[in-house]
């Protein structure tokens, strides 16, 4: 019904934004990622998704399409309420996201508060093959993103185990290479660990 409003800035908090349009202030519900993207606005154009229920129409407001797209996606998910894809939008950008769900990472889907085991793994099922048919060109960035979170975990691991930053970088670095089809973190880790040996 609104795609966005344009208008003047009279309120941004962490939460929320006041847009006056037309003499008319419109309360409008957004991640912590616009309210960063707005820091120092006095005016600004606001990507907006209205939403229906039998006791609101409450307004939710984004710095970008992207994420005005992606959060009516996640709130199609049997589940996912505004509230919780807010909070997934807050922890995480939109690459992030496209790319845990892509990557099947659900784990790193958990990182959002109020987003669960179960919640993540509906997420994926009902979303992955949505936006692998959406973006096939950004496809081989996204999983690249999903790999560097991968490798920070391996690092993270093998680090525990005792091993050197340094000696852990270099070691999944050489895999990178000569193994490219490794992609989950314990498979990293014990690769790893076989050349440390």
């Amino acid at each position: 019904m609104y795609a966005y409003l344009k208008g003047r800035l009279v309120q941004r908090t962490a939460t929320f934004l006041v847009v006056e349009v037309g003499g008319i202030g419109f309360r409008v519900h957004i991640p912590l990622s616009t309210y960063t993207a707005l820091d120092g606005r006095n005016e600004a154009i606001v990507h907006t998704h209205l939403h229906v229920t039998e006791d609101a129409h409450t307004l939710y407001g984004f710095a970008t399409e992207a994420e005005r797209n992606l959060f009516a996606q996640l709130i199609s998910v049997t589940g996912v309420g505004p509230t919780s894809a807010l909070l997934l939008l807050s922890a995480m950008s939109v690459d992030e996201i496209r790319s845990a769900i892509i990557g099947e990472q659900a784990h790193v889907l958990q990182r959002a508060k109020g987003i669960g085991p179960k919640a993540s793994k509906q997420i994926i099922l009902d979303l992955k093959d949505k936006l692998t048919k959406e973006t096939p060109e950004a496809l081989p960035r996204l999983l690249s993103i999903a790999d560097q979170s991968a490798r920070e975990e391996a690092i993270a691991a093998l680090m525990a185990l005792g091993i050197g930053r340094i000696a852990a970088q270099k070691a999944l670095n050489q895999l990178q290479s000569e193994q490219p089809q490794l992609q989950k973190v314990e498979d990293l880790v014990r690769a790893a660990l076989r050349l440390l040996s």
